[in-house]
């Protein structure tokens, strides 16, 4: 399934630049496996980048960068990097998570040991990431998620089945790219659990007293 929610510009300019703290470009990466939306989008912050960096030189003429830049902004679009579309992947190896995860998770879904940290709701929390917070979450169907807002930027990737929220629906591929600003209340769908990968560099913040008590004790 192609996804249908995208990285934020600024999400990927920073990752073009190196600057994202490491748990969300882990599942930048991981969403750009399978999104080639996205590619195209980062080859094409990667080309305005390298006008930046150049226009930073003193030894190039503002003149020259200025104009160097415009043409690449009106420039064709560039070209997908080769790789398979995410769709021909997850039907040829559904239970193959994708490569960005290896490292802190594995290679396997199936494989994973999820550890219930509330009712309806599993975790896998990485270990020595710096840069933020990782983990794989695993919700049951039909599961509402406390309302809560960000207290910095979070990255969510779907891998299997799907939430709902104010912001719409989101399935397999498709990330939600939020920050401080955002207020919402994740639904799983129904039928099968919602498995996702996220990534925060500030801990949630909830609008209930009680979901506010109980967060040492779940570690979001």
């Amino acid at each position: 399934m192609k996804p249908n929610r995208h990285l934020d510009d600024a999400t990927l300019l920073s990752y073009s630049a190196g600057a994202l703290p490491a748990a969300l470009a882990v599942v930048a990466s991981a969403h750009l496996e399978r999104c080639t939306t996205c590619r195209e989008r980062l080859l094409d912050a990667d080309r305005i980048g390298g006008v930046l960096v150049q226009q930073q030189r003193v030894d190039v003429p503002a003149d020259d960068a200025r104009a160097a830049m415009l043409a690449l902004l009106d420039a064709e679009p560039a070209e997908a990097l080769p790789t398979a579309p995410a769709e021909v992947i997850e039907e040829r190896n559904p239970d193959r998570l994708p490569s960005a995860l290896h490292p802190w998770f594995g290679p396997s879904m199936r494989a994973l040991r999820w550890r219930r940290v509330a009712p309806g709701v599993q975790r896998i929390r990485a270990s020595g990431i710096a840069g933020g917070d990782l983990m794989l979450l695993r919700i049951a169907p039909g599961s509402k998620l406390p309302l809560h807002s960000h207290g910095g930027s979070e990255l969510t990737m779907i891998l299997d089945g799907a939430y709902d929220d104010l912001l719409g629906h989101f399935g397999p591929g498709d990330v939600a790219d939020l920050d401080g600003e955002t207020l919402h209340q994740p639904v799983t769908s129904p039928g099968v659990p919602c498995i996702c990968v996220a990534a925060t560099d500030a801990p949630l913040v909830f609008s209930s007293w009680m979901a506010r008590t109980l967060q040492p004790l779940f570690g979001f």
